[in-house]
């Protein structure tokens, strides 16, 4: 989008005539999640935006951004990356968020290309991730980032961004009482000025781990039936990102065997595509009995492809050669089963859940993976980084700064496109 700028007299009640207008708007179109507004062959349905953004690192200034762009109506999961040196939103290394697994700057990897894309939806115009705007939408809310390390690697992205248009870093504080990061744990970063928190909740089936005591033994099982027990740290927040993929496969499920319960029924053997339907409908069900769908706005972030070549993570295989996405779309994963499970479970939800289908995009990024740098090269030979390389490669992560930050950029433009926050209380 291009913007102008210009000072704002009486912001408040600037900021709620755009509400205004935004709603009437957006009362007269069909709701999509994940589009924007059609452009029309007659120029004159020309659509004037009107962006409330806060510029610069100053908490104590409002300005409004006017744009005289249209925002078409589109999929915005469909496009293609196209290069911006104006990325990536901080620096690398600057961040003391980011879990070292994820921070390649810091461990050495000597490419910076892999930060310079933006996702570029067809015939769209989504805008940047505007950071005071953000938080000043976040302005006494929480958002929780809910699900597996992936989510993890969103809500490090995530919370480095509002971070860096923050002039005093003192003012933002992880709360959570953590003096490390873990992956699964619970993580709480404030931005004091606006007094909002972005959170974790680590999560990576969203039901419950469990055991099952039998006559001759005790083992561990996963209650399909059942939430985790986290559902308290995120059921009252304003914005929910959901997540829970990678998790359900063989080797983190016993194989399907004696490991999925439901009741006080342990199933012999249970297919693993079965079982995350059934865990999804739980935690659709939950969704729609606990939460207040005047208060939170839901969304469900979709699967990210892996991008080993010659071998899985564990047999050999790399992305440590990678420094460009995916160009040609004949070398693009089939699209994965569990999302259109995912899809079908949404379909028959009542709460409004926001789909974040980031597959297709994010399966182009085959360069933006830690591989060796998941762990300090600094002191490394070529011939031990090579050797590093035929062991274990991290091709299922993300580098930050990185893609998820586009994550987070789709994450910007839905809410953006909806007004959300703007006025409320």
């Amino acid at each position: 989008m291009h913007d102008s700028t210009g000072e704002a007299n009486g912001c408040l009640s600037a900021r709620e005539e755009n509400l205004r207008k935004m709603q009437t708007r957006y009362a007269t179109e069909e709701r999509v999640e994940g589009s924007f507004p059609t452009n029309s062959s007659n120029g004159d349905d020309k659509i004037t935006e009107v962006e409330i953004a806060y510029q610069g690192n100053s908490t104590e200034k409002d300005e409004i951004i006017e744009s005289d762009s249209p925002v078409w109506k589109c999929d915005i999961y469909d496009g293609k990356w196209v290069r911006d040196d104006s990325k990536p939103y901080y620096p690398g290394g600057s961040c003391p968020y980011i879990d070292r697994g994820f921070n390649c700057h810091l461990n050495g990897r000597p490419d910076d290309g892999f930060l310079r894309w933006k996702w570029q939806p067809n015939g769209c115009d989504i805008p940047s991730l505007n950071a005071t705007d953000f938080l000043e939408r976040l302005r006494g809310k929480r958002l929780v980032i809910v699900g597996d390390s992936l989510n993890r690697n969103m809500w490090e992205s995530l919370v480095c961004i509002l971070r860096h248009s923050i002039r005093r870093k003192r003012r933002v504080e992880d709360i959570s009482g953590k003096r490390q990061f873990n992956k699964y744990g619970f993580h709480a970063i404030r931005f004091k000025d606006y007094n909002c928190s972005v959170d974790f909740v680590g999560s990576p089936f969203l039901v419950r781990k469990s055991s099952f005591n039998s006559k001759n033994r005790s083992f561990e099982t996963l209650r399909l039936d059942l939430m985790d027990q986290n559902t308290p740290k995120y059921q009252d927040a304003d914005v929910i990102v959901f997540n829970t993929a990678h998790w359900w496969v063989h080797f983190k499920t016993a194989r399907g065997r004696n490991f999925f319960q439901e009741g006080n029924y342990v199933h012999p053997q249970l297919k693993m595509l079965e079982a995350y339907k059934k865990a999804l409908n739980t935690w659709a069900r939950w969704v729609d009995k606990n939460i207040n769908v005047h208060k939170t706005r839901v969304f469900f972030r979709g699967y990210v492809h892996t991008h080993y070549s010659n071998g899985k993570w564990n047999t050999g295989g790399g992305c440590h050669r990678e420094t460009e996405p995916i160009f040609n779309e004949d070398h693009l994963s089939k699209y994965p089963s569990k999302m259109r499970a995912v899809e079908s479970v949404l379909q028959e939800m009542k709460t409004p859940v926001t789909y974040m289908n980031i597959s297709r995009l994010s399966d182009y990024r085959k360069d933006g993976h830690p591989s060796i740098f998941r762990r300090s090269m600094e002191y490394t030979t070529k011939k031990e980084q090579n050797d590093l390389a035929k062991k274990s490669q991290d091709c299922v992560h993300w580098c930050l700064p990185g893609a998820p930050d586009s994550w987070n950029e789709l994450l910007y433009a839905l809410l953006f496109k909806e007004g959300w926050g703007l006025g409320q209380k």
